[in-house]
């Protein structure tokens, strides 16, 4: 014999539960504390703080020229075929470099959605990264590394997630549940602008080498502040050191930086003692300017080791480039000179393609 339960006192308890969570005290309070808050955040006018890896990018990568200087000789060869969607191809030969291969070969799609881009070497090392645009605020990268011999493979999935005045993102490298646990190196990061001028925020790293040995952590800790023409940076590192920058634009085509790394001994934050090392008292200070003139651009940079270098990137012609690097070691006597030459070829309709493309969204780089 089955029973049936009214419609209505069905009706009636639903709402009676509904009525319970929308209408609880609790709840009330936490809904209109939060929205304060959200009203709040919105007067302030807070802009996108960018992530804890840039923190110091306008001194890391647009003054100094730490990832753009090389040895020896060099020569790219780029070739576009298409702007929207983009797509190119380039073969770059290098000649008396430690750092380069001989023969690299790269290929490059990009759309508003979706970024792929991989190269390969004469030794077979391939290395490609594929990023892909869930929202307007998501993205996933995925990075791998294939090379010959053992333990030369990695892998590293990402999501970056970038709000109004946040930018959080939590990124592993080659992580694992075949060996019984998990292993693998996992990041965390989260970048919040408190004011319109000053960022505060934290990274966390966990890692585990096997199942076999216990997990490390540590936690490091940014600031960021910007000020009209001038930006400052700080972050304690969980090694227990100190990293500052400073960056100012002095004219409409100069900018200089300097950037200081100071290491203190018995200073770890967040058991970051078996991760990082022991602890070592040393510091270095570099200073840097860059210089822009109408169809070149010149970088110097100075440190309290005794390293001096300098980059100049000259183009010639609209489709040629060349780029000359210099550094010289004066506690070690050594000296390093590179010189390298980019030709980007394309045809007419790419040309135009790139006058319309202009305002469409870039890629997820």
């Amino acid at each position: 014999m089955s029973t049936t339960i009214p419609v209505n006192n069905l009706s009636e308890k639903e709402n009676a539960a509904l009525d319970f969570f929308s209408q609880n005290a609790v709840v009330s309070t936490l809904r209109d504390t939060y929205l304060s808050f959200s009203a709040r955040r919105e007067a302030l006018g807070l802009s996108n703080p960018g992530t804890v890896d840039n923190i110091a990018k306008e001194v890391q990568r647009d003054v100094f020229l730490n990832n753009l200087t090389f040895s020896g000789l060099r020569a790219d060869l780029t070739k576009a075929f298409s702007v929207a969607p983009l797509f190119q191809v380039s073969h770059a030969f290098s000649q008396g470099s430690q750092g380069l291969p001989p023969y690299t070969f790269a290929a490059l799609y990009g759309s508003p959605q979706v970024f792929l881009q991989a190269n390969i070497d004469n030794d077979l090392a391939l290395s490609g990264r594929f990023n892909y645009r869930l929202s307007s605020n998501m993205i996933t990268k995925t990075s791998i590394q294939l090379a010959p011999g053992p333990g030369q493979a990695m892998f590293s999935p990402e999501i970056d997630y970038t709000g109004s005045d946040f930018s959080a993102s939590i990124k592993s490298m080659n992580p694992s549940f075949l060996d019984g646990g998990l292993t693998g190196i996992f990041i965390g990061s989260y970048l919040q602008s408190v004011t319109p001028r000053l960022s505060l925020g934290l990274e966390a790293v966990w890692q585990r080498a096997a199942v076999g040995y216990g997990p490390e952590h540590a936690v490091s800790y940014a600031a960021r502040y910007k000020g009209d023409d001038w930006i400052a940076s700080a972050q304690l590192l969980a090694q227990g050191g100190v990293q500052t920058s400073y960056w100012r634009r002095l004219t409409d085509k100069v900018e200089a930086g300097v950037d200081a790394n100071l290491q203190f001994a018995g200073l770890g934050l967040g058991g970051a003692g078996g991760m990082m090392g022991g602890g070592r008292k040393e510091g270095v200070a570099t200073l840097g300017a860059k210089y822009d003139f109408r169809a070149s651009s010149f970088r110097a940079q100075v440190d309290s080791q005794g390293n001096l270098g300098c980059l100049l990137e000259k183009r010639v012609a609209p489709p040629v480039q060349v780029t000359f690097a210099g550094e010289l070691d004066h506690v070690k006597n050594t000296a390093k000179i590179g010189l390298a030459v980019s030709i980007e070829a394309a045809g007419d309709e790419v040309m135009e393609q790139q006058e319309k493309a202009n305002s469409a969204p870039p890629p997820p780089f």
